[in-house]
């Protein structure tokens, strides 16, 4: 008499052992987003509540509310509908859409009328921020300190020319960091800027406008000028990628890319007359 034991495929009563096969997180070649949703859910630094980033048409980001409203309830002007991935601002015409987090964050004052329904949510969402600094699992963000002028070191938020525009980045040269998923699924350590690669020149250029800006009186500005570049080295700046996943074309992005298109009227406080100051004995020049 021999005893009968389970196999590994079959539970205890013999029934077969179905195991689901890991789908890996893809992006579709012919998708006009390269983000991964799973990379892009956050929480406001404001009142602690979720938020999902998505991309615009002109690949800025935009914090969206994360469930879906009844239309027939909110402006015109807030509505909001995604297609393909990338975030639309007007509806769609279906009986949902989604709405911009500042309209309803109780940690931020509205600028336009919300109307009864969105200040209901907003009353709702500043009842649980409320419950969450009481019971210690969220602390709100202090209030940004104003930025320091030109001669006291490096922009914190420095204009870079490249590609024939001029972009606002989000963070100094040395800290902007590669936005492409790593193959353990988290975002890439590895900065933008690489001291094997030709490198841009701090430089004094006249802010002038692009297409479609008002023009402003002549003055020079500091810009990070990389149109010095080869074509190749200025699309990885522009992508914001590191030198190993811009070489990587399977590799999605975990982050949009922080650049915002730089116009003299709008980022009046980054604007800076003087050169910043660089180590000594170092010089950065293509």
């Amino acid at each position: 008499m021999h005893p009968n034991t389970a196999s590994a495929s079959c539970h205890w009563d013999g029934s077969p052992r179905t195991a689901r096969p890991r789908r890996p997180l893809r992006v579709s070649a012919t998708s006009p987003s390269r983000l991964l949703r799973t990379g892009q859910s956050g929480r406001c630094r404001q009142c602690g509540h979720r938020i999902d980033r998505y991309q615009r048409a002109d690949q800025r980001p935009v914090a969206l509310h994360p469930t879906e409203l009844d239309a027939s309830q909110i402006p015109a002007f807030y509505r909001w509908h995604l297609s393909g991935g990338i975030a639309y601002p007007h509806g769609d015409g279906s009986a949902w859409c989604r709405i911009p987090h500042l309209a309803l964050c109780p940690g931020r004052t509205p600028t336009a009328q919300t109307g009864p329904y969105i200040e209901a949510l907003r009353r709702q969402l500043g009842v649980r921020t409320r419950r969450l600094i009481e019971t210690g699992q969220f602390t709100p963000a202090p209030p940004t300190a104003c930025e320091p002028p030109a001669d006291s070191g490096r922009p914190t938020r420095p204009v870079v020319q490249l590609l024939l525009g001029r972009y606002l980045a989000d963070a100094p040269l040395e800290t902007i960091r590669c936005v492409a998923q790593t193959r353990q699924r988290h975002r890439c350590p590895q900065p933008v800027l690489d001291p094997s690669r030709p490198r841009g020149a701090w430089t004094l250029l006249p802010a002038s406008p692009q297409r479609g800006q008002l023009a402003l009186p002549a003055t020079l500005m500091a810009v990070y000028d990389l149109s010095r570049l080869p074509y190749a080295e200025q699309l990885r700046w522009r992508i914001q990628r590191c030198p190993a996943h811009a070489a990587t074309l399977g590799a999605a992005d975990l982050a949009p890319a922080g650049w915002q298109v730089f116009d003299p009227l709008l980022h009046t406080a980054h604007l800076h007359t003087r050169l910043p100051h660089t180590p000594s004995g170092h010089r950065e020049e293509a």
